[in-house]
């Protein structure tokens, strides 16, 4: 079966459905760390049928479902399927029919996972099985994980025999080998269990046969029980029966009483009904009649209210009236009041105006005058006294302030004094510590030379660094060459070593002939075709004691000429005579072409050959040289043999020159490094001295700034001492001038007394202008006063002739008014006296409905007081019904109860019961209270034989049936126990028999290939630690090419990688698989050694038609592909799947080379 192509959905970090093609040869999945590469070796693994979820990297099954990210939710399933060709028909049986096989795992949260071929739900088991016949599965040794090869690196060798035992297919030995053993053992302890078990069954069958014959007397009276009981249950039964049947009689009756009064009822119901049935017409009737009463009273009173309003409307109108006219009336005399007060207030007009007169006006100018005269005398005495006043004031303001400052510079001339003595002590004190260290001239000369000595160590220093910079180029340039010569060098021994060896073997088992093989000599590049024309009759030797030999004294005959007259093999190989004779009639063609044309030209024994190794043979035999032949690869190897000396002599050669320039670049760089050390020591002293000095020099400075501002604030301190000093006797001797002068209190006293008078005067002539004054402004009021009043009555004239207009014009309206209502009460008493007749007939037909009504609703009472005296006799008859329908009921119970006890008790039906009593027929029974006495004595006889074992009889009888069967199962078991010590001794030897031959296969596999894959050298496997290959350990001896055989711990960390890749396809060769995942294998590998790897690929790939995918992060293996698939993770968490086919891309890019080729000649011509 070929793997096709699988898809993932949901699938961890493969969200969406993801198809991934599964492709002949070589397939490439590359990708940044973490983006969901080894998922994919997973999905397949999963789909094969895992079922660790430890090797799901998960903490249960369900971590394979995609968990979500923050941009998309989580998925509640996920669903692997792997596309299989069948047109092979490869499969099981039960899988065959179809070319393509689909294989499905989907697995739900909670819910578990599912598996389906072709649609169809199987079993994991199905499936693992299905992998398993087609050599591959989700733990095969073709998947390998990361972290694989270091395990088997650092693996037990009992561990790692295990890798044999997968590829001899017997990987569960072992465990089934232990649990044949553990079935041996426990049937062994059931052996000597059942040989106990038979003794005690024995012993326990004597006992039950004395237990039956107390059986017997048991039975016996409990026979005699039985018959009582039964007779007693029976006598109750018949007691019980024959009272029901007396209650059923008198139920009939009940029964047939209420039938009767239920009859009555029906009757009264009837006739209550019929009447009920007439009271909804006759209630319809006396409602209608009493509507139209009710309707025609109503208008009847709608009238009334007509009438009443229209008597109300005209008294309203009435009292209207005779209020306009009192309005009329009120209105005139306003009318002759306002002339009236008009003509009153121009006399007072006339008074007022005649009362002003000249005299007045003059003295109230006067008054005037003299105000102001006052007051200007008033404003000059009020400024003297202010000049007067503020002089005074001034006076005692700077008395007080010469003393408050005399005070203040009291206080400051104490600080100040103590604030000098505090700075002088200081600076005494550091002039005193100080003495020479403030010299800050010497400290900075020295300063400045030592800088001097730090900048000629620093240039010191860059030249050492930059000759040891460049003696560090120079030994590296010398180094990798001096490397590679050691390489290639130790890679030549190793291969000679292992062709030497080769060789060697053939002299092994006591042979003592040689082949003439190793005797003859092939010019270079006509190995191949000696190999090919010979073969292995080149092992045969000259010695004619050997097995097969060539006889160098056989006659010569003239040969027969080839076709073409074409060349022998005979003038390219010399050495050894014997072959002359059959290497004359081997002609060696051209190419593959020229053998085709001339193999049909052959005479008998003649052959043809190419340098590529193709042979043609006069009987028509053809080989291609793609066949190659173990005699063509030895020739190969012998002529490589003879070339590898000379190269070694030459190898050898240069690797001693270039270890010479290695050693002298190693001595120049050792020399340079401890020159670029005392410098750097020197620059580090220099710069120590440097850092000293300046840490002096600044603390001088720092001295000499601290004494400098302590001598500038010595300075100012006295200055400000002085000027205190000097401004206390300024001020004391203006206080003293104050004191002198005095404060003017006097001169200000007196003019406070003329300012006094100058305002009494000013206060007596405003007090006669304020009255001149006031009488005028009584006259101007007056005045004021007359014309409102004027105003007033003149609007008063005017609105009341108006509101006369308007009252005769409302006295029409209202005359109007009530000419239109005074018919209306006459015509509303008309029309009651029409309606009166009708209501009195309304309401006499009314008292007829309701009469009839009455009637017919006191029917209905009678009617519904029989029907309840009905219903009364009934639920009284019904009552005794239920009565003895209940007494029934608990009779039919009670005889229920004891035909059931009957039944539990002897079990039988009751009318049996007469029976098993042993009763005769036509005899009287006895008393029911004398059998239960006489049951009772039975019952304690009974007790008095104690505990008995009613199924002794049963149980010896089945005891002795059980002991004549173990007896046969023991025989059974002994034979078994015999069959299977022979099987586990058959399965050992059978597994002891597939192991070793997988190991022979194995280790010949892996030889071969760790010497392709270390380019020489040579390696095999051992089992260890026991004589049994079923218990012993597997142990790998690498011999890389120049170096001695050593266990694998001992290898470096590239060796162990290329040693476990060679074991792994070792046993990969050894038990093929269609399909091979790798994942990071390459990662401990070199560039040359991922060359033989990948070339170790390409060469499987051909031989088994295996499909591999290669997981890897190296450049070199990526460009090994044939294709690439590309996981990325555009979106965090969501991986994503792209493909480069690297065949048809390299396509492409030779038909753009060859394009751009050819246009550019026209380019350059355009241009």
């Amino acid at each position: 079966m070929d793997f096709n192509r699988i898809r993932l959905t949901g699938f961890k970090s493969f969200v969406d459905g993801t198809d991934f093609d599964i492709m002949e040869g070589l397939t490439g999945i590359v990708g940044p760390n973490g983006c969901g590469k080894s998922n994919l070796l997973e999905a397949l693994r999963w789909v094969m049928g895992e079922t660790s979820y430890k090797s799901m990297r998960g903490s249960a099954m369900e971590d394979v479902i995609f968990s979500g990210t923050t941009g998309r939710p989580s998925r509640n399933h996920a669903e692997v399927s792997l596309f299989l060709d069948n047109s092979k028909r490869t499969a099981s049986a039960e899988f065959n029919d179809n070319d393509e096989l689909e294989i499905v795992r989907r697995i739900e949260r909670d819910a578990g996972s599912a598996y389906r071929i072709n649609g169809r739900d199987v079993r994991a088991r199905d499936v693992q099985l299905l992998f398993a016949d087609a050599s591959t599965g989700a733990r095969s040794n073709s998947l390998v994980r990361q972290g694989q090869i270091g395990e088997l690196i650092s693996a037990k060798p009992e561990t790692r025999r295990r890798i044999l035992e997968e590829a001899a297919g017997i990987s569960g030995l072992h465990s089934r080998r232990h649990e044949a053993e553990l079935r041996l053992r426990a049937a062994s302890n059931n052996l000597e269990k059942l040989d106990e078990v038979l003794a005690q069954l024995e012993s326990q069958l004597r006992s039950l046969k004395r237990q039956a014959r107390q059986a017997g007397r048991y039975k016996e009276i409990s026979g005699q029980i039985r018959a009582a009981e039964a007779l007693t249950l029976y006598l109750r039964w018949q007691q019980t029966t024959t009272r029901l049947t007396q209650i059923e009689g008198e139920l009939k009756e009940a029964q047939s009483a209420v039938i009767s009064t239920n009859t009555a009822v029906a009757a009264a119901a009837s006739a209550s009904t019929n009447a009920q049935t007439i009271l909804p017409t006759l209630r319809e009737e006396e409602a209608t009649a009493a509507a139209a009463l009710r309707r025609l009273t109503l208008e009847r009173d709608a009238m009334d209210n007509e009438k009443r309003q229209a008597e109300d409307m005209l008294m309203r109108l009435g009292e209207q009236a005779k209020t306009i006219a009192a309005d009329k009336e009120r209105e005139t005399e306003v009318v002759r009041d306002s002339d009236q007060q008009l003509a009153h207030l121009a006399g007072e007009e006339v008074v007022a105006q005649a009362s002003i007169s000249e005299e007045e006006e003059q003295a109230e100018a006067e008054a005037a005058k003299k105000l102001e005269i006052e007051e200007a005398q008033l404003a000059q005495a009020d400024e003297a006294f202010d000049t007067a006043n503020r002089e005074h004031a001034e006076y005692h303001a700077r008395i007080n302030a010469l003393r408050r400052g005399l005070s203040g510079n009291d206080e400051q001339e104490v600080r100040l004094v103590e604030e000098l003595a505090t700075l002088e002590t200081t600076r005494t004190d550091i002039k005193t510590a100080r003495g020479q260290d403030l010299d800050l001239a010497a400290r900075q000369a020295t300063l400045t030379e030592l800088q001097a000595e730090m900048e000629a160590a620093f240039t010191k220093h860059e030249t050492q660094h930059k000759n040891y910079a460049e003696a560090r180029k120079t030994h590296d340039e010398a180094q990798a060459p001096a490397h590679e010569k050691r390489s290639t060098l130790s890679r030549l021994i190793g291969e000679r070593d292992a062709l030497s060896g080769l060789f060697a073997k053939e002299n092994e088992d006591g042979q003592s002939y040689v082949p003439v093989l190793s005797q003859v000599s092939v010019q270079n590049g006509y190995e191949v075709a000696l190999g090919a024309a010979l073969g292995d009759d080149l092992e045969a030797a000259l010695d004619k004691s050997a097995p097969a030999y060539w006889d160098a004294a056989m006659p010569s005959d003239s040969p027969s000429a080839l076709p073409d007259n074409i060349e022998s093999l005979a003038d390219y190989v010399s050495g050894v005579d014997a072959l002359h004779r059959r290497l004359q009639q081997i002609g060696v063609v051209a190419d593959r072409a020229q053998g085709v044309a001339l193999c049909k030209r052959l005479s008998v024994g003649q052959r043809l050959v190419s340098k590529q190794g193709d042979l043609w043979r006069w009987d028509g035999y053809c080989r291609l040289a793609e066949a190659e032949t173990n005699t063509t690869r030895r020739l190969a190897q012998k002529r490589r043999l003879e070339l590898l000396t000379t190269d070694i002599t030459t190898a050898q050669s240069e690797t001693e020159a270039a270890e010479a320039q290695l050693e002298k670049a190693r001595t120049a760089l050792e020399a340079a490094r401890n020159a670029a050390e005392a410098a750097q020591q020197g620059l580090q002293a220099a710069q120590q001295n440097v850092d000293t000095a300046r840490q002096d020099l600044s603390q001088a400075e720092t001295g000499a700034a601290k004494l400098n501002a302590l001598e500038a604030s010595f300075a100012r301190v006295e200055k400000d001492l002085q000027a205190t000093r000097e401004a206390q006797a300024a001020m004391r001797h203006d206080l003293q001038k104050l004191e002198t002068t005095g404060d003017g209190a006097t001169a200000l006293e007196e003019k406070r007394v003329i300012v006094q008078k100058a305002r009494d005067g000013v206060a007596e002539a405003h007090s006669e202008l304020q009255n001149w004054r006031t009488r005028r402004e009584a006259r101007d009021t007056q005045l004021q006063r007359i014309k409102q009043e004027q105003q007033s009555w003149t609007a008063r004239h005017s609105a009341a002739t108006q509101q006369l207009e308007t009252l005769a014009a409302r006295a029409i309206e209202t005359q109007t008014e009530v000419e239109k209502f005074n018919d209306v009460p006459r015509l509303v008493e008309e029309k009651k006296i029409q309606i009166a007749d009708i209501i009195t007939q309304a309401a006499e037909k009314r008292a007829a409905a309701g009469d009839a009504l009455a009637v017919a609703e006191t029917t209905l009472a009678d009617l519904s007081t029989a029907e309840k005296q009905a219903q009364s006799h009934l639920a009284e008859a019904r009552e005794a019904q239920v009565r003895l329908e209940a007494t029934q009921e608990a009779e039919s119970e009670r005889m229920t109860e004891s035909a059931q006890r009957i039944r539990d008790v002897l079990q039988i039906e009751p009318e049996a019961a007469l029976a098993l009593s042993e009763h005769e027929r036509g005899e009287p029974f006895p008393d029911v209270e004398e059998l239960e006495s006489k049951l009772e004595n039975y019952r304690r006889e009974r007790e008095t034989l104690g505990g008995v074992n009613l199924q002794a009889d049963n149980e010896a009888e089945e005891i002795a049936t059980q002991i004549e069967t173990m007896k046969v199962e023991r025989d059974d078991l002994a034979s078994a126990i015999n069959k299977l010590r022979h099987g586990i001794g058959q399965l050992n030897r059978e597994g002891r028999q597939r192991l070793l031959a997988a190991y022979e296969s194995v280790n010949k596999h892996f030889e071969v290939l760790f010497t392709r894959m270390f380019g020489g050298g040579t390696a095999r496997l051992e089992l260890t630690e026991s004589d049994d290959p079923l218990e012993a350990g597997l142990e790998i001896i690498a011999h890389p090419p120049g170096k001695r055989p050593q266990h694998m711990s001992l290898l470096s960390g590239g060796e162990q990688a290329l040693t476990a890749v060679a074991m792994i396809f070792a046993v990969f060769l050894t038990n093929p698989s269609p399909i091979c995942v790798l994942d990071e294998v390459d990662a401990p590998l070199d560039d040359s050694n991922v060359d033989r790897f990948c070339a170790l690929l390409r060469d499987i790939t051909e031989q088994t038609g295996t499909r591999f995918l290669v997981i890897t992060h190296h450049a070199l293996t990526m460009a090994r592909m044939d294709r690439l698939f590309g996981v990325t993770m555009q979106e965090r968490g969501v991986s994503q799947l792209l493909s480069v086919n690297l065949a048809t891309a390299e396509q492409f890019a030779e038909v753009g080379v060859h394009e751009n080729e050819a246009e550019t000649p026209a380019t350059l011509s355009a241009s």
